[in-house]
């Protein structure tokens, strides 16, 4: 019993220490924030509910 005990407590910090570098090495530790420098317009969207327009 102790045997698999111990194999399980391994085989847990193995998990462990792998979630963990794949976790810093997956290259998206730094994504830099989304800057909007452009006025938000509609351009030509209708002005009227799509669901008003069928009736």
């Amino acid at each position: 019993m102790e045997i698999l005990t111990t194999i399980l407590i391994v085989l847990l910090l193995l998990v462990f220490a792998a979630t963990v570098s794949a976790l810093l090495s997956d290259g998206r530790g730094h994504t830099p924030p989304v800057e909007s420098h452009e006025a938000w317009s509609a351009l030509d969207l209708p002005s009227t509910n799509y669901t008003l327009r069928i009736f």
